[in-house]
């Protein structure tokens, strides 16, 4: 902008200075050439005068150098000619001053000549004897003028010129210094030029929309950060060249990242066979879906494009943890399977032992044995049924039952006052210490962990071993702790033991006649309570239990 005014105000500058030089140079032409004839015709009137008194010896004895002078009788013959001889001269009759002369005493001409390039203008006097007294000079024209004045005319272009170009400058970068330094955070505050107001309210406008349009795409963009951040779903969106556009922090986390990375080609930050496969498919336009096993585990990955009008400009690739759901539906398998191998045992005892007795084939005083043998292993299948029946209603949650304020302590002395028989049958000891705690939970199910664990320490235990139940107050969570001093268990095995119908040593489990399900049992209701659980064992140092459950604020 600054050199299209600074161009404009030169050619504008130049332009007026020629045509006021052309003007003028006219102007300058006509001044003179007026002057010019006014002197030449009171030359020739003085010099009339001067030769009707005086005649031929007034002009002989004349000179003159500017003017020439021709003395031409009544018939236009020359009669003397300063500059040419008389004789030889054409009569001057027709001449057009000539002519004005004889009719009205005074006449006045101009002629031209291309050859000399002046123009010569002529007077001529008519004198009382009817002859005509005529005066010349040359007259130069305006070019021959301006070339006289050549020196002059281009020390006055070269001054203009100089003058234009510095004004020029000066005035281009006044004019675009108050434009360039113009306010656009508050465009209203700029009075430079009046004629900019309805630009700069339109500008004014324009900013108060976009700023209101900042502030909603700011606002939208940290709901989706935050909506993004907090999903345990990864998500990436990835442009058509699949470069990382968006990458939450569970997306990060699942491929092993330490941050989310943006603007990276997401193959290389992630080089699994399955999921380039499922980016080309997405690319191409198709929705794409397969399991997949990363680092943190096994995981659903959907790949799908990002159409705008008909061509696909991105990838959205969503991952969905599957590792919890094959987890549990191997468990689920494995529960079956359990379920129908520690019910097919009692069932196969109870069928064979009752088609013995059927067919009549039992002595008589054997049918007392067969009927306990038979009781006894319909007792262990309604056992096992009904630990499969509270592990439902565990899996379910506490829906539809009331927390009530619970006494650990008194819970833990009823269970114990249960159990105190089947301990001296096994040559257990059972002790109970602590303290009064007060939680809020559900008495069934803490008085069924109570009572798991204790049946475990007592069925698990060594001759003459002893069993320790420790109630303890530790500020914000009342402590149940269960210690034996049974034959523990193996660091492989501890991790696992709370899985249903998982047993360590399943000859001696099968011995003591238990279903595996209680500790499972333990787990759950301890899940329901937000209780933690500790296990501490060893191979014949006995095992520790603790049930740390919140305690109930007062």
């Amino acid at each position: 902008m600054t050199k299209r005014i600074y161009h404009s105000i030169c050619f504008v500058a130049l332009t007026v200075f020629f045509a006021s030089l052309i003007i003028i140079m006219g102007a300058l032409y006509g001044y003179y050439s007026r002057i010019q004839r006014s002197q030449l015709k009171a030359q020739t009137v003085f010099a009339a005068q001067s030769v009707a008194h005086e005649g031929m010896d007034y002009l002989i004895g004349l000179g003159i150098e500017n003017y020439r002078i021709t003395w031409i009788s009544g018939d236009g013959t020359v009669l003397y000619d300063s500059k040419t001889d008389s004789i030889e001269m054409e009569n001057h009759l027709e001449r057009d001053e000539i002519r004005q002369a004889l009719e009205t005493g005074y006449g006045e001409s101009a002629r031209y000549s291309a050859t000399l390039m002046e123009q010569t203008v002529y007077a001529a006097q008519l004198l009382p004897d009817g002859t005509v007294l005529r005066l010349s000079m040359a007259q130069y024209s305006i070019l021959t003028l301006v070339i006289g004045m050549g020196r002059s005319i281009c020390l006055m272009i070269i001054v203009a010129a100089v003058l234009s170009l510095w004004l020029a400058h000066r005035l281009s970068r006044n004019i675009v210094q108050p434009l360039n330094n113009l306010n656009l955070d508050d465009p209203l505050s700029n009075a430079d030029y009046e004629e900019l107001r309805p630009l700069l309210n339109r500008i004014e406008t324009q900013q108060l929309q976009l700023k209101g349009q900042a502030t909603q795409l700011k606002r939208k963009q940290r709901e989706l950060d935050t909506v993004t951040n907090n999903m345990t779903e990864g998500l990436v969106l990835m442009n058509e060249s699949c470069s990382v556009l968006t990458m939450n922090r569970a997306a990060a986390r699942i491929m092993g990242l330490v941050r989310p990375f943006v603007g990276i080609a997401f193959l290389q930050l992630n080089h699994a066979q399955v999921l380039e496969s499922l980016l080309h498919s997405a690319l191409e336009g198709n929705h794409a879906e397969q399991t997949v096993t990363l680092p943190l585990g096994d995981y659903h990955a959907a790949a799908s494009p990002v159409l705008s009008g008909g061509k696909v400009c991105g990838v959205v690739l969503l991952l969905f943890d599957i590792t919890q759901k094959k987890r549990l539906e191997l468990q689920r398998r494995e529960f079956t399977a359990n379920v129908s191998h520690e019910l097919k045992t009692p069932l196969h005892v109870i069928s064979g032992y009752a088609e013995l007795l059927k067919s009549g084939f039992v002595r008589s005083e054997d049918v007392a044995a067969f009927s306990e043998k038979i009781y006894t292993e319909s007792q262990r299948m309604v056992r096992l049924i009904e630990d499969i029946l509270k592990l439902s209603r565990l899996d379910e949650g506490a829906d539809g039952l009331t927390k009530e304020r619970t006494d650990l302590f008194r819970l833990a002395e009823d269970v114990i006052r249960e159990l105190t028989d089947a301990a001296r049958q096994a040559g257990i000891t059972m002790n109970l210490s602590g303290t009064n705690c007060l939680i809020d939970g559900f008495p069934h199910l803490i008085t069924g962990i109570i009572t798991n664990l204790c049946t475990n320490a007592i069925k698990y235990n060594t001759p003459g071993g002893r069993v320790d139940i420790t109630v303890s107050d530790h500020g914000s969570e009342a402590v149940l702790t269960v210690a034996d001093t049974g034959i523990g268990i193996p660091p492989e095995h501890q991790e696992r033991i709370f899985e249903r119908f998982y047993r360590v040593d399943k000859s001696h489990s099968k011995a003591v006649g238990g279903t595996g399900l209680g500790l499972s049992i333990v787990k759950h209701a301890a899940l329901i309570h937000n209780a933690a659980i500790d296990l501490t064992s060893a191979p014949g140092a006995g095992t520790t239990i603790s049930i740390h459950f919140p305690k109930t604020k007062p």
